[in-house]
């Protein structure tokens, strides 16, 4: 099983490759690893910094809660350019956003003959305070039902910190924006979008059209090959 944690934090809008590079270096120039990191991805989403660790141990039971020995010198580099998104920020534990609802189905999905591995897509909005239960009853409902199937999702985790609310989702078939196109009529999907409307709305309203817009944009990948 997969630990993984969510960081969010502000960030310098332009800055993505400035701080992609500082963990570039820093991923190859020590051994994550070595402290139950298996993998990270770094995506950015208007003035949003999302970091997702992956680790191949609960860090509350190992204790290694650091995800790289050189953590002080990247937090040093990175500082110009992220800062903390909670307004009540006092530690950097406080980034981390909580997760409240996560499915995987019961039997597991094999991507078609000749297709890639499971993508991730990551989807920002905002959460209504205090909507959290809610929110995880209706993907509930929802996830009991046929359109996981439909739409070959193979997970989905919520998490939210403040009032940013992130949806990862692992998923075979093609893109995102093609699976919700195609299922952008069925009664389950229209369902499910209906029933979220009181809880989480757009996180840039002058510029969301449709689900697809709500998409985070990845721009640092590493995963450890041993």
């Amino acid at each position: 099983m997969t630990f993984r944690n969510v960081i969010v934090c502000r960030m310098v809008p332009g800055s993505e490759q400035t701080v992609a590079d500082v963990f570039g270096y820093y991923d190859r120039t020590t051994r994550p690893q070595d402290l139950g990191v298996v993998g990270r991805t770094l995506l950015s989403f208007h003035g949003l910094y999302i970091h997702l660790i992956e680790r191949n141990a609960d860090p509350k039971v190992t204790g290694q809660t650091r995800g790289l020995p050189a953590f002080q010198q990247i937090a040093e580099k990175i500082g110009p350019y992220v800062t903390p998104y909670p307004r009540d920020w006092q530690n950097p534990s406080d980034s981390v956003a909580k997760e409240f609802y996560s499915w995987t189905p019961a039997r597991a999905v094999e991507p078609p003959a000749g297709a890639a591995e499971p993508s991730r897509t990551v989807i920002v909005a905002r959460i209504k305070p205090g909507a959290e239960p809610t929110v995880a009853q209706i993907f509930a409902e929802s996830d009991a039902g046929p359109l996981p199937t439909l739409m070959g999702v193979t997970g989905r985790w919520l998490y939210s910190i403040d009032d940013v609310y992130l949806h990862v989702l692992e998923r075979v078939g093609e893109e995102f924006d093609g699976a919700v196109e195609e299922q952008h009529d069925q009664p389950a999907f229209s369902k499910i979008m209906d029933d979220l409307s009181p809880y989480i709305s757009p996180f840039d309203p002058d510029t969301w059209g449709s689900p697809v817009d709500a998409v985070a944009t990845e721009f640092y990948r590493w995963r450890a090959e041993d």
